[in-house]
C-alpha cells in the first residue's frame, strides 16, 4: 500500500483509537504504533502472517492503528486493548508502565533495549535544495519555514527537540540561554504543529508547506520514494540523535485475551533477519549484522548522540524537558 492510499485511509484507522476490542481467541493482535510506521507494519504484517501460517499451519490477523507515540499510550490506558505497541519512545511505554498495563522490566523482555530498530531526525527539503539548508543552524534563519509535528503529542518531535537542544549545546558551549533562544527561533519557524508525523508529511508534501521537514530519516526516505525522488532532496545533519523504536508487550491485553504466545512471536519477528530486512529497506537502520550490511550504502555516516549522554537519560529528560509546566512547557508556550 503506498503512502497516498495510506493517507487517505488515515481517518479511518483513527478510529480503532476510540474503538475497543472484544475478547477474542488467540488468533489476532492489534499493534499500536506511531503516526508514520503505517507501510512499514503493511509489510511486515504480511510477511510474519505467511511465516506463521507456514511454521505452525495457524492463520492469523493483525490489526493496526497508528497515532502520535504519546496519543496512542493514552488511548491503550483509557480502554484500548492493543495487544503490542511499537512505538518511538520509552517514555510513552513507560506510561503504560506507571497505568500497570506494562510489565515494569518490559526493556529486558527482547534485544537491544527492545529496540529492534532505529532511526534519526533528518531533513527532506524541496528539489534542489534552493533554501540551502545543510545543518540545524539554517532552520532559525528568518527565510526558512521548518515543518514538524508538536512535541507535546509526537514523538518524533520530541526526538527533533532534542536532537536541536543537543546540537545548540554544542554550538554555544552549554550556554543555556543562547539555547533556550535557539529553540525558541526553530519553534516560531514552524508555521504549523501537526498531531503526528503524518500529518506534517501531509503538510509538508501535498499541501506545500514549508521548505524543510523534519522526521525520522526513514519517513524521509520512504516520501521521496513515494512522491518522487526527483521532487525532494534528503539530508542528514551533522550530529543527530540516536532514535529508538521500543517494542513492548501488553501484558493487561494479552493475559485477558490468552494471546501472549502469538505477541511474542509478533514482536520476535522483527529481530528475525526476515523482518530486519523488511525494516532495512523502509529506510530503518537495523541490528542484524548481515542485513546491515546489504543495506550499507543505503545510510549516509553521522554523529549520533544518545539521550543517555546528552540528558542523563529517558526519566531525567522527561522530568527536565517534557513534564508538565517543564523547559518544553516554557519554551513552546501556547502555539
Amino acid at each position: 500500500m503506498t503512502f497516498k492510499a495510506l493517507l487517505a485511509a488515515g481517518a479511518a484507522a483513527a478510529a480503532l483509537l476510540t474503538a475497543p476490542l472484544q475478547a477474542s481467541a488467540a488468533d489476532k493482535l492489534l499493534n499500536a504504533s506511531y503516526d508514520i510506521s503505517r507501510e512499514l507494519f503493511v509489510e511486515v504484517n504480511e510477511a510474519f502472517i505467511a511465516d506463521y501460517k507456514a511454521k505452525t499451519g495457524n492463520e492469523v490477523t493483525i490489526d493496526q492503528s497508528h497515532a502520535g507515540s504519546s496519543k496512542q499510550a493514552r488511548a491503550i490506558l483509557e480502554g484500548m486493548e492493543a495487544d503490542v505497541v511499537t512505538f518511538n519512545q520509552t517514555t510513552d511505554i513507560n506510561a503504560l508502565v506507571k497505568g500497570g498495563a506494562v510489565s515494569p522490566d518490559w526493556v529486558e523482555d527482547f534485544p537491544n533495549r527492545a529496540s529492534p530498530f532505529y532511526s534519526l531526525p533528518a531533513f527532506l527539503v524541496r528539489e534542489g535544495n534552493p533554501k540551502n539548508i545543510k545543518d540545524w543552524s539554517d532552520l532559525v534563519r528568518d527565510d526558512v519555514k521548518v515543518i514538524f509535528p508538536n512535541p507535546k503529542t509526537s514523538g518524533n518531535a520530541r526526538y527533533t527537540y532534542l536532537a536541536a537542544t543537543a546540537y545548540a549545546r554544542e554550538a554555544f558551549n552549554g550556554d543555556e540561554a543562547k539555547v533556550d533562544e535557539f529553540i525558541g527561533k526553530l519553534f516560531a519557524n514552524v508555521p504549523v504543529f501537526d498531531t503526528g508525523g503524518r500529518g506534517s508529511t501531509t503538510t509538508f508534501v501535498e499541501r506545500g508547506t514549508g521548505d524543510v521537514l523534519i522526521t525520522f530519516e526513514a519517513e524521509t526516505k520512504g516520501i521521496a520514494k513515494e512522491f518522487g525522488e526527483d521532487k525532494f532532496d534528503l539530508v542528514t545533519p551533522s550530529v543527530s540523535i540516536l532514535a529508538e523504536f521500543p517494542v513492548a508487550i501488553v501484558d493487561r491485553v494479552v493475559d485477558a485475551r490468552g494471546s501472549r504466545d502469538l505477541a511474542k512471536a509478533y514482536l520476535d519477528y522483527l529481530y528475525a533477519p526476515e523482518g530486519q530486512r523488511i525494516v532495512a529497506a523502509r529506510g530503518n537502520r537495523v541490528h542484524d549484522e548481515a542485513v546491515k550490511a546489504e543495506f550499507k550504502d543505503s545510510f549516509p555516516e553521522v554523529r549520533l548522540v544518545t539521550v543517555e549522554d546528552v540528558f542523563g537519560g529517558w526519566d531525567k529528560a522527561q522530568e527536565e524537558h517534557f513534564a508538565s509546566g517543564a523547559k518544553l512547557d516554557k519554551l513552546f508556550g501556547n502555539r
